[in-house]
């Protein structure tokens, strides 16, 4: 005689349960942050960095320098759609695929030595950012009295 045995698991609830994490995969995907790809290279007098930022307004570039530290942040913004006669696109048009990433990100590099942060120099041209940092000349260093 045969028994057959109903299982324990539901088989339906693991397709569900394979659907739902697969969604949740494709979500994350589409909005996790993707950072600009970027070059560091080192000379004897400083350190250039290279960053990739395409379809990047200049004005939205931000660079900032503390002793050791560059912190380069941009927005991307999406464009805003218009119909052929210069007018906006209506309300229900409909994008069809995005593979672009707009809005805001932040960067920072930190150096192994220090950098003088008066004399950084940053230019924007046809999508790459270009940032000069010279090394600092004079380390400082103090000496602490020891009492006891």
């Amino acid at each position: 005689m045969l028994t057959l045995r109903q299982s324990a698991f539901d088989r339906t609830a693991f397709d569900r349960l394979e659907s739902d994490l697969f969604k949740r995969l494709e979500q994350q995907l589409h909005t996790a942050e993707r950072v600009p790809a970027a070059e560091v290279r080192e000379t004897e007098a400083g350190y250039s960095i290279c960053l990739e930022l395409p379809g990047v307004e200049r004005d939205s570039i931000d660079v900032k320098a503390t002793d050791r530290n560059l912190v380069i942040s941009a927005e991307r913004r999406a464009p805003q759609a218009e119909s052929t006669d210069g007018d906006p696109q209506p309300t229900g048009a409909a994008t069809l695929l995005s593979e672009i990433r707009y809005g805001t990100w932040s960067r920072s590099f930190r150096f192994p030595s220090g950098i003088d942060r008066e004399a950084v120099q940053a230019v924007y041209r046809d999508g790459l950012l270009t940032v000069e940092v010279p090394k600092a000349q004079t380390l400082t260093s103090v000496s602490v009295k020891v009492e006891g």
